[in-house]
């Protein structure tokens, strides 16, 4: 049940201290095949991103994103001295924001607007990945998925911004 955007709660989950920022991209061109970066990206309403195996209607997972400020997190808890994005097969990392205050939330990278669907849990490909316990490791930080509203393209450095 939505929350009255007038309550106390709703407003303070309405309040981020800044916009953050796109740090990596990256695509996975076919299943269990390496993430391939990219500096900019194209995005389809309704579908995935260009490059992508989920490009094509993918509906509440049109892309994933993941905070950087995780990463070191799921490499300690990993018990590795790091881990990689494209290890964690996320599309997005970004900086400076709280990805979870994006969930339900509309929001815009470059000329692309995205609604948050769903916390993205990682999968049991993560014990491969991250080794024995990755899939623990990864349970709540495993980012956020979104839905592509309005397509276009986004860029490493461009802005995550709430709308």
């Amino acid at each position: 049940m939505p929350l009255n955007p007038e309550s106390p709660l709703a407003r303070l989950m309405a309040t981020l201290p800044r916009a953050g920022a796109v740090e990596w991209i990256g695509v996975r061109p076919a299943r269990e095949v390496p993430m391939v970066a990219a500096e900019r990206v194209q995005a389809k309403a309704g579908a995935g991103l260009t490059g992508d195996r989920y490009q094509g209607g993918s509906g509440k997972r049109g892309l994933t994103l993941i905070q950087s400020e995780h990463l070191p997190v799921i490499a300690a808890l990993a018990g590795l001295e790091a881990v990689s994005a494209a290890t964690l097969r996320r599309n997005v990392v970004v900086s400076g924001i709280a990805l979870i205050a994006l969930k339900q939330r509309r929001f815009r990278i470059g000329d692309v607007v995205l609604e948050g669907t769903d916390p993205c849990d990682p999968c049991s490909r993560m014990e491969t990945a991250l080794g024995a316990g990755g899939y623990n490791a990864m349970r709540g930080h495993g980012g956020l998925c979104a839905r592509i509203i309005q397509g276009g393209t986004f860029a490493v450095g461009d802005a995550v911004v709430p709308l």
